[in-house]
């Protein structure tokens, strides 16, 4: 399940403090595979269910930064969107994500730096209600000025 909101670019001129735009995927068993080995982070954690039932997680969980790239997602596609340069992130792991959870990303702008182009996101990610990433970005968006 993805169920993103429209593509496209929003450019600094008309970037708003306020503004928000989110994603939701469910994360498959299949997406942790293709993350272990893009990543190359084999952990067993992620792929062994018999080692991580051992764990504190009682289960396997999905990379933390697969969670992370969700965030990605929502600026590379929305807010800015295409066209946007990833300056930073912080990022605070707050609880697992588990194959079959939905997540839902969403980034929020806090403040603009328009003679930059930079714009500061509040980003964060839940399953449910429950907040499972939480953090902050900076990123240099994309100007009419510049088309």
């Amino acid at each position: 399940m993805l169920d993103n909101q429209p593509r496209g670019t929003i450019c600094i001129e008309d970037i708003e403090i306020g503004m928000s735009r989110s994603l939701q995927k469910t994360v498959t068993d299949r997406d942790i595979e293709l993350f272990a080995e893009v990543s190359t982070d084999r952990n067993p954690v992620h792929l062994d269910e018999a080692y991580a039932r051992d764990t504190m997680f009682e289960g396997r969980i999905a990379h933390g930064m697969l969670t992370a790239s969700l965030i990605s997602a929502v600026i590379g596609e929305q807010l800015p969107g295409h066209g946007t340069v990833y300056l930073g992130q912080s990022l605070k792991f707050m609880a697992p994500v588990r194959p079959g959870d939905v997540v839902c990303a969403e980034v929020k702008v806090t403040s603009i730096d328009h003679a930059k182009r930079r714009v500061t996101l509040e980003t964060h990610c839940t399953v449910g209600n429950t907040v499972v990433l939480k953090g902050e970005a900076l990123v240099l968006a994309p100007s009419r000025k510049f088309d």
